[in-house]
């Protein structure tokens, strides 16, 4: 083999490589190429073309170029729009890289050409001959090249330009096209050229079975289906997978992680079928990714171990809540049993009481007392079936209900589940979402609740169910059946006190960034906020009163960083300005026409001061104060009492004929109304007709018939606190209400006396004083 030294200008080639004897157009855009070409045609239109190891390189080192090329002469050049040159170029032969002589403008090397040894031995005839067939088959499998081609191919009779022609027809990567390069000997060409064919009929081979395959099974399906089983059976023939075989296994793998109940598992493991036989662009596909996804975040089995310490338990209700002394012993109890019963269906209570008593915090404290996981879930407002049950996954925009969702926020299957203002639900076309929670609040159906979304059972019956409101009566029966009501009333004033001092002016304190040092507040004065600058059951607005203080005790400090704020009952009105109610709600006097009732609000109790006041006229009953119907039923009811007695009362019996009577009830912007005020208005009644005036310092509850019998009544407690703020001493109450008097509070109960009542004679016993003047 000659071997001849040349300096040449050097092209390097981005993703091709050009063998001898090979024809083909080059579209040249670099400046350093540009110059090369330049250069050649300035000498002796040769030029060497040598392959870049990294097609990416837009500027190569000479470390990045291949070291064997091919000497080629430029045929033809065209310049085209926008700087590039387009250059029909032919192989001549092979050349090594000996030198770089220049890098700028552009590489030039000294390189040594390299002549083809055409002798042919037996050896050698005989692997152009097996070349050849591999190249004709090859042709017949791959039916990418011309059958022309091989006839041009058949007609060569060196072994090297034959071994550079076929090479030059295949479908190769760089790396093998350059090692065929690089192979000086002929013999040693045709031998990686055979390598290569075999491996690439292999390849065909089995792209052939595959798509015999493939076609057998397209018979039943679509053309999309088609290409995706001969990407499939590709990927399986390499031992690849795709991303949905990826993601399928991904699942898998998370499913078998979880340990999820078998039904639950099984139910996966199907969708996890139907999400790898999908497209992954499908709509389909993201529905039931979601589906997974809260399949595996739904805590099916986890559960925290209780803490059954009762004296621990004892001791954080204890700090937390002042009272309450029902609702924590009902806890406690509840932790006896499950120390010994080990397994107890999680019961349902549910927190009655005004606002501010501390109903939502108490559940707080219940879950750290238990140690367990604490959710709350606000039911006020919400009026759509779904927002309990889920949406079905047909649905755009399908999700699970909101039980759901909470028991995935609780992260165990046993937490305290705070299910808030229940009492505030409402029904409208889209369905009663109380009706859903039928099934959620039964100890004997919970351990399965069907989620719309999910469509597979959950245990909820591990779940401790917690619900507030602040009346019962908007509440259906049906779901009230299925709870355990414990009643939380008003504070009294001594509890109010107690519970101002230990929790919530600390509690202030320390939010307004103070100490104990700068701000302190006697008991005398707390007295004072709690009797004249609030009026409720619970203790919110006397936190914002406390609130005020520290905001104006802060403003204070930050002037004067050594002030120290002493709040007592003189200077209290500076930092609250004038009190706002007046303690003491009794009359200051004995008065005709007037009667003290009490009634039950959604915030507590209330004293209730009903008039009347006589007109001359003829029997016309007006009723004042934004009663409601059953309110007006007990005047009706007590003013037919009155005529039917009113001999025995010493009334006229023509009264209704003389007089028009008028019933007012002061306050009249706040809305009352309940069957509690019948014997108070029968009372203010009598006292106008009979001028004898009522006692001052008695209030009364109770219903009245028609023949004079006093009716029980509801919300004692309440009542009999809100009389007890007012000053009241003396409190009738319907017989039957004997056994709600063991709820009141004892330094309450201490205060007043109470008077059981059946008829309405011994109301007016105790109610009326005699006249001041009698005839």
């Amino acid at each position: 083999m000659a071997e001849k030294t040349k300096t040449l200008p050097l092209l390097p080639l981005r993703g091709i490589l050009v063998f001898p004897n090979m024809v083909l157009h080059l579209d040249v855009g670099r400046e350093r190429s540009v110059s090369a070409l330049e250069q050649a045609m300035v000498e002796d239109n040769k030029v060497l073309l040598v392959a870049q190891k990294e097609a990416r390189i837009d500027e190569p080192t000479p470390e990045e170029i291949y070291s064997m090329g091919t000497v080629a002469q430029i045929k033809q050049m065209l310049k085209l729009p926008g700087g590039t040159i387009r250059v029909l170029v032919e192989g001549l032969s092979r050349a090594y890289v000996r030198e770089f002589v220049e890098s700028d403008p552009f590489f030039k090397v000294e390189a040594e050409e390299l002549d083809d040894d055409n002798g042919k031995s037996v050896e050698v005839e005989a692997l152009m001959r097996s070349v050849l067939y591999q190249f004709e088959q090859y042709i017949k499998l791959s039916k990418k090249i011309p059958p022309e081609t091989l006839v041009t191919v058949s007609s060569i009779d060196e072994p090297g330009r034959l071994a550079d022609i076929i090479a030059s027809h295949l479908t190769l990567k760089i790396q093998q096209k350059q090692d065929i390069l690089e192979a000086t000997s002929p013999r040693d060409r045709l031998d990686k050229l055979s390598a290569i064919l075999s491996h690439e009929m292999e390849v065909l081979e089995i792209e052939r079975k595959i798509n015999l395959r493939v076609r057998k099974q397209m018979e039943r399906t679509q053309k999309e289906y088609y290409l995706r089983e001969q990407m499939k059976a590709i990927q399986k023939e390499l031992g690849e997978k795709d991303e949905r075989m990826a993601e399928a296994d991904e699942y898998r793998e998370k499913i078998s992680e979880a340990e999820l109940p078998e039904e639950v598992e099984e139910k996966a493991l199907k969708e996890v079928e139907r999400l790898e036989k999908m497209p992954p662009a499908a709509a389909e596909a993201v529905v039931i990714r979601n589906y997974l996804d809260w399949i595996l975040a739904i805590p099916w089995v986890y559960q925290t171990d209780d803490r059954l310490d009762l004296n621990r338990a004892e001791e954080i209700l204890d700090e937390d809540h002042y009272g309450l002394e029902k609702v924590k012993e009902r806890i406690i109890e509840y932790l006896a049993v499950r120390q010994l019963a080990k397994k107890l269906k999680g019961p349902i209570l549910c927190l009655v009481g005004p606002p501010g008593v501390g109903k939502t915090s108490l559940a707080r404290s219940i879950a750290r007392a238990l140690e367990r996981n604490f959710v709350r879930m606000s039911l006020g407002g919400v009026r759509d079936e779904a927002e309990i049950r889920g949406h079905r996954r047909t649905y755009v925009g399908a999700m699970p209900g909101r039980i759901i969702q909470a028991m995935r926020q609780a992260k165990s299957q046993n937490p305290v589940f705070l299910l808030d203002e229940i009492d505030k639900m409402s029904t409208d076309f889209r369905g009663d979402p109380s009706a859903a929670l039928l099934e959620v609040l039964d100890p004997e159906q919970n351990n399965s609740f069907a989620d719309h979304y999910l469509e597979i059972p959950f245990d909820l019956s591990n779940v401790m169910f917690l619900t507030t409101a602040n009346t019962l009566y908007n509440i259906p029966q049906p779901l009230l059946d299925r709870m355990e009501t414990i009643y939380i009333p008003g504070y009294t004033e001594e509890e109010k006190v107690k519970i101002a001092e230990r929790y919530l002016l600390p509690k202030q304190i320390k939010e307004h960034g103070l100490t104990k040092k700068n701000l302190t507040v006697s008991e005398k004065t707390l007295r004072k906020i709690i009797r004249q600058y609030t009026r409720e059951a619970g203790v919110r607005n006397l936190e914002r009163q406390l609130a005020s203080i520290c905001r104006k005790t802060a403003k204070e400090v930050v002037r004067d960083e050594k002030k120290r704020a002493a709040i007592t009952v003189q200077n209290l009105d500076k930092y609250l300005g004038i009190p706002r109610y007046r303690f003491g709600m009794a009359e200051k006097e004995d008065e005709v026409g007037i009667a003290t009732g009490l009634a039950w609000t959604e915030v507590g109790g209330d004293t209730l001061v009903i008039e009347v006041t006589l007109m001359k006229g003829k029997g016309k009953l007006m009723l004042t104060g934004k009663l409601g119907d059953v309110m007006r039923e007990s005047a009706q009811a007590g003013l037919s009492y009155i005529r039917t007695r009113a001999n025995e009362l010493g009334i006229e019996e023509d009264f209704h004929e003389k007089y028009d009577i008028h019933v007012h009830i002061p306050e009249g912007a706040i809305p009352k109304d309940g069957p509690s005020a019948g014997i108070t208005m029968a009372t203010a009644l009598i006292s106008a007709l009979t001028q004898r005036p009522s006692c001052r310092t008695v209030a009364m509850t109770g219903e009245i018939t028609l023949r004079g019998r006093v009716l029980p009544i509801g919300g004692v407690k309440e009542k009999v606190l809100a009389a007890h703020r007012a000053g009241i001493k003396t409190i009738l109450l319907p017989a039957e209400n004997k056994k709600d008097i063991s709820e009141i509070p004892d330094n309450v109960r201490r205060k007043l006396e109470f008077v059981l009542v059946e008829h309405m004679d011994q109301v007016l016993e105790h109610a009326l004083a005699e006249a001041k003047d009698e005839d």
